[in-house]
This record gives C-alpha cells, structure tokens and sequence, in this order.
C-alpha cells in the first residue's frame, strides 16, 4: 500500500490523486452574470447539495493549479451575487466539457458552446435551455479556503426557484434518474453516466477550440448532428485547410461519389464522430 502525506506531493499529484479518490462527484453547470451584463458559463464538479431548509448548494472556483489565477465565475458571483446551477445529462456532455475551455474574459460561452440562453425569473444570470433542471440561487457567502494554487472558493448558494423538464418528472412528481440521465466527475479525462459507469471525454484544448458559434449555419443548425456531435467538432483548434480537404476528397473518391445530398454527407461525418474521426468529420462537413 502507499500512504502519503499531503505535503509529500507536488499540488498538482495531490489534485490528481484527491480527484480521482473522490468520484464521482455531480457537476453544477453554472451561470453567472458580471456587472456589465456580460454572460458566463462554466461547470464546476467541486459541488454539492449541503442544506434542504434553507434549501443551500455550494460549488467551489478554485484558483488554478499552475498559476493561482482565479475563474471569471469567481469575479462574476463578487460582482453580482446570483447564479443559476443548471444540472448536465448525458446528452450535453460534450457541450459542457467545451464550455470549462479557458476563453477571454467578455467571450460568451453560451455560444461558444451551443447552448440557449433562457431568461430567470428572479434573478439576473441566464438558464441553459437545454438543461432539464434548472435552479435560480442568490449568494449567500463566498469562503475563500486559502490564498495558494489550488485553493477553493466557496460559494454558498440559495435556491430561490426551481425549474424543472415535464420529461424527466414521475407520475407521483418525483423525479425519473434513468430519464435524468446525469453525468458525473471523475478524475483525469474520467466522466461517470449514471446509466452506464465510466466514459472518457478529452479536456477541451488548452489552446483556444473554435467553439460551436463559429461554424457555418448549416452545420450549427443540422437535424442531425446532435449538441454533443457539436461539442466535439467545436474543440478543434481550426478547421481543415481547403487543401487538406481537397487531399481527403482526392484519397477518398468512392465516398465522395456515394454522399450527393447535405443529409448524407451530416450522417456519415456523425458517424466519423462515433469512431473519434473528427478530422474526418470536418472534411466531409466542409465538402
């Protein structure tokens, strides 16, 4: 067996290790909102259901492990103290990975990721649409837990309304978890569907993914391609050259001759994704 000490690992061996110890851990999908009015979307798998009356969630922006920077999350909820923690079923899954990339400050990840935003009722931040339980909260506290890379910020948060999908709701009102079909945190790449066990999802890039909102139209609005199709095709870094693509068609005449409509060409690059071909699925999305 080994025993280790905290302080006999590097931060980022003992984020590691914690993260993959504790597991699976629910995500908060959240919403915030700056001063300016700007618009912010991140998930944070350090969250919690703490208190039923008062009805309390918390969820913790740490400051990053590399760099001790904090998250626009952070500074939005000291600005304007009031989220909304959106839940992130199986079917969002890649939207939401895409949406924890580290943007600009002012980027709206909402459309970076391809999600709607829906006005709140009682408080100033977006809901995610899509999402099937939806909860409006104002803050109560933030806790910083230390000033070093790694530490966590709580944000102590008020459910003031709840809004939730007549889909995923029993006859008796209670809530169906197979209709649900949440996801979870693990550690590393690791995510957990509560259907299934463990899946991986690739981190979004470090560098910048394209994001869904810079697609062309057709292919933002496919009937075919799904919102975690589209999650994936937005963590490229760019898209292929016209070259490149032109080389895929010349490699790949027999396919070019078989996919003649724009449904057939959405069908075949959905099936590149289902393989992990997203180059693939790029080039036959640009044809």
């Amino acid at each position: 067996m080994t025993s280790l000490e905290p302080n006999e690992c590097t931060i980022p061996q003992l984020q590691a290790i914690l993260s993959s110890a504790v597991a699976p851990r629910p995500i908060a999908w959240v919403s915030t909102i700056n001063s300016e009015g700007r618009p912010n979307l991140s998930p944070f798998s350090f969250f919690n259901l703490f208190s039923t009356n008062p009805p309390i969630l918390i969820f913790s922006p740490a400051r990053r492990v590399r760099d001790n920077s904090t998250k626009h999350t952070l500074h939005n909820v000291e600005e304007v103290a009031e989220v909304v923690i959106n839940v992130v079923p199986f079917c969002l899954i890649q939207q939401m990975s895409l949406s924890s990339t580290e943007y600009a400050k002012g980027v709206n990840e909402f459309e970076k990721s391809g999600v709607t935003m829906l006005k709140s009722d009682l408080v100033r931040p977006f809901r995610v649409a899509e999402s099937p339980i939806q909860m409006e909260c104002k803050v109560n506290e933030i806790k910083p837990l230390g000033a070093e890379n790694g530490a966590g910020n709580l944000v102590i948060c008020q459910v003031l309304k709840i809004h939730i999908f007549d889909s995923v709701v029993n006859d008796d009102n209670s809530i169906n978890q197979e209709k649900l079909d949440l996801v979870a945190r693990g550690g590393g790449s690791y995510y957990i569907r509560g259907k299934e066990g463990f899946l991986e999802i690739p981190k979004p890039l470090r560098t910048l993914g394209i994001g869904v909102d810079a697609m062309p139209e057709a292919i933002r609005r496919s009937t075919i391609l799904s919102g975690n199709d589209l999650g994936v095709l937005g963590n490229v870094e760019a898209l292929p050259t016209s070259d490149a693509v032109a080389l895929f068609w010349k490699q790949n005449q027999s396919l070019k001759n078989e996919l003649t409509t724009p449904t057939s060409m959405h069908q075949k690059a959905k099936e590149f994704l289902r393989d992990g071909s997203v180059f693939e699925a790029w080039c036959v999305l640009l044809s």
